[in-house]
């Protein structure tokens, strides 16, 4: 890394005026990621819409009062203006552009650190903002827009749009898209490993994602990092706009009011408005979480978990917006925000907000399999994530003190939890039924502790939740095929950012357990043509003499052992401090780390995870105590009509476009405006 020294304030001034420098991109501390210089435009230049698709505006000028930055005595120019061209001679203001009223001036004043000099020496720079907001736009004409905001009387942010045409032709009447959350091609290769059986090296059976139609890779970047979380990779996914850490459907602002950041439009809102056919959401996270909460919900905090359960069912009522009617099916986690108390809306009975509004409350696999499909439901099977597929099926004891009950007046664990299996065909025959119209209906069901399992470098409970979630894509196959909905459906399997996981050989656990140091433990580590095979996969009546097998109701796709002597040896690129033995934990998940005696942050080892291990020292922060995501390019899988659009390599965002191509979304048709 190179080091300058900084401009002046005046001659910093000069240069952005002149154009020749772009302020505030550091590494770490940025004045706002989307906003190199000191007017922003939000949607920012690259921005993709399809025609007919709703968005806000958002213009914020900036004045820094100090530092770097520091511009016309922390005084910004509330003259500002922004004129847009639609590319085939027409050129106006905004208000005259999308023949709206002006909006009020709004102002504030935000802080940063300029630098980790900066943070370390608690010197944080002011910046004065004045801005305006225009809500629930539209652009119909497709083709190419340049946006100009001028302001300080010669300075200019630039901004090219690009509208997409619609499709003419609809090619699939449904559309099930498949989320293993944080699950690299790595992780894929893993899973088959230890669950299909393979004779020197060729294999007798195949994964189901290795059955489908098409490969693609989808490339995962953030708008203003390069590694993503899961909110603004789903908002790429489910909009076709980039976002920013931490940020659901919205560009994320400067703003002091986390809700009212401008909003893009999301499949399952188009879809809905557009075609009126049903919607589920299907997670074994807590329903509040990013990836199943994205899909309805704006907010440049995911973490506002009671509010975003409110705009689940009721829309975003401060501001204008698409009419959202709350989805036909929500099934997941989550009972914390459901309950009366500190973690619901207002501290209500969200169970009755929704059955107030017509759904029926299933709480578990019974209710569930039982539940009228004609009517919406929502499902909420346990406090926070769901079990885990190895809890749940092998170390069944475990469900005893991870599982709280999601009823209202019961603090008992609940065994009855469902699958994402079961989940899933159950959503399934719910948005059939009440697809009255023969619209078709749109679903999204997430394996989400794929990632959360690799958070912790709980590698055999993540394979377990890839497993689970590579059977579920098969049943739903299936099933389809026997309600004679397959050849309609366009069904789309992919992660929303990968982990910097891999397998690099083989351990003998027990070698491993029993050496009296960590130099010579690492002997137990198989690399080459040491790494031998595994015994995951173990067929009936060759099993090694003494050898506890785990059995239970794990179906033909999933490994018999999940603790053998001789396991995969995999690793992690970026994790805290840790102890490995390559062993299944049978206690339940992971805590790999934990906080030093000396440190309220600093995360070490956990001296109960693991002790028999051998200490592998953090690639992160010591702040960090679990392992972090990944640049990994992203596989995507695909089977049914318009499948073939989901070949070759694409940016995350084009996941939208490609299915709202497949599905005839958009329109060039001014309505209603």
């Amino acid at each position: 890394m190179k080091f300058s020294l900084a401009p002046s304030a005046s001659m910093a001034g000069l240069l952005l005026a002149l154009g020749y420098i772009t302020p505030a991109v550091a590494q770490t501390f940025q004045r706002l990621g989307t906003c190199p210089q000191l007017g922003c435009i939000f949607p920012p230049t690259e921005a993709e819409f399809i025609a007919g698709g709703h968005f806000d505006i958002r213009l914020e000028v900036h004045a820094p009062a100090n530092g770097s930055e520091a511009f016309n005595n922390g005084v910004p120019d509330e003259n500002f203006k922004l004129t847009l061209d639609n590319g085939k001679g027409y050129s106006a203001d905004v208000t005259s552009f999308f023949q709206i009223k002006d909006s009020p001036i709004e102002k504030w004043n935000f802080t940063y650190y300029e630098d980790l000099f900066a943070r370390d020496a608690k010197t944080p720079t002011v910046v004065n903002v004045a801005s305006k907001a225009y809500r629930n736009l539209t652009l119909y004409e497709p083709g190419q827009y340049q946006l100009k905001l001028s302001y300080y009387d010669t300075q200019q942010t630039l901004a090219n749009w690009t509208v997409h045409e619609p499709a003419k032709k609809r090619c699939a009447k449904n559309v099930i898209l498949f989320i293993g959350d944080g699950m690299p091609q790595s992780a894929i290769t893993a899973a088959r490993l230890i669950g299909h059986k393979q004779i020197n090296g060729k294999y007798q059976s195949r994964m189901q994602l290795d059955n489908m139609d098409n490969v693609g890779l989808q490339m995962t970047h953030s708008i203003d990092s390069f590694i993503v979380d899961s909110a603004n990779s789903a908002t790429a996914l489910y909009t076709g706009h980039k976002s920013t850490v931490n940020a659901i459907s919205v560009y994320a602002d400067s703003s002091p009011n986390p809700f009212d950041d401008p909003r893009v439009e999301t499949i399952a809102e188009l879809f809905q408005n557009q075609i009126g056919g049903p919607v589920g959401i299907v997670s074994t996270a807590f329903v509040a979480d990013a990836t199943p909460i994205t899909l309805a919900t704006h907010t440049r905090d995911r973490d506002l978990y009671a509010p975003l359960i409110n705009q689940m069912l009721n829309g975003q009522t401060n501001f204008s917006w698409v009419d959202w009617k709350g989805p036909d099916v929500l099934f997941g986690g989550g009972a914390e925000q459901f309950k009366p108390g500190s973690g619901s809306p207002n501290k209500t009975n969200y169970y009755n907000a929704f059955a107030d509004q017509g759904y029926q409350i299933v709480n578990d696999n019974t209710a569930l399999q039982a539940a009228d499909a004609s009517k919406r439901t929502l499902g909420i099977f346990s406090t926070s994530n769901m079990a885990k597929w190895l809890d749940r099926h092998v170390y069944t004891d475990n469900l005893k003190n991870g599982t709280v009950s999601p009823l209202v007046n019961d603090t008992s664990p609940t065994y009855d939890q469902p699958g994402l299996a079961q989940m899933t065909l159950k959503a399934i025959d719910i948005l059939k039924a009440r697809d009255t119209e023969n619209k078709g209906f749109f679903m999204m069901s997430e394996a989400a502790s794929i990632d959360k399992m690799f958070h912790v470098l709980d590698y055999e409970r993540a394979l377990g939740e890839l497993l689970e979630l590579d059977d579920t894509v098969r049943q739903t196959i299936e099933h389809l095929e026997k309600i004679g909905e397959l050849d309609e459906t366009l069904i789309i399997v992919t992660a929303d950012h990968g982990h910097g996981f891999d397998v690099f050989g083989s351990s003998d656990t027990k070698y491993l357990k029993m050496a009296t140091t960590d130099r010579i433990k690492r002997e137990a580590i198989g690399t080459y043509q040491n790494s031998g095979h595994s015994e995951y996969q173990v067929a009936p009546g060759s099993r090694p003499e003494n050898q506890t097998v785990v059995t239970g109701p794990q179906g033909p796709n999933f490994p018999v052992q999940w603790d053998p002597r001789y396991a995969l040896a995999a690793g992690f690129a970026a994790h805290p401090d840790v102890r490995e033995t390559y062993s299944t934990d049978t206690r339940g998940p992971r805590v790999p780390a934990t906080n030093s005696t000396s440190a309220r942050n600093d995360y070490v080892a956990s001296p109960s995870d693991q002790p028999q291990g051998f200490v592998i020292n953090g690639t992160i922060p010591v702040s960090n105590s679990q392992g972090v995501h990944s640049l990994t390019d992203i596989p995507v899988f695909t089977k049914g009509p318009g499948s073939d659009k989901f070949k070759g390599v694409y940016d995350s965002t084009q996941i939208f476009f490609k299915m709202v191509e497949v599905l005839g979304l958009g329109t060039t048709k001014h309505v209603g405006k």
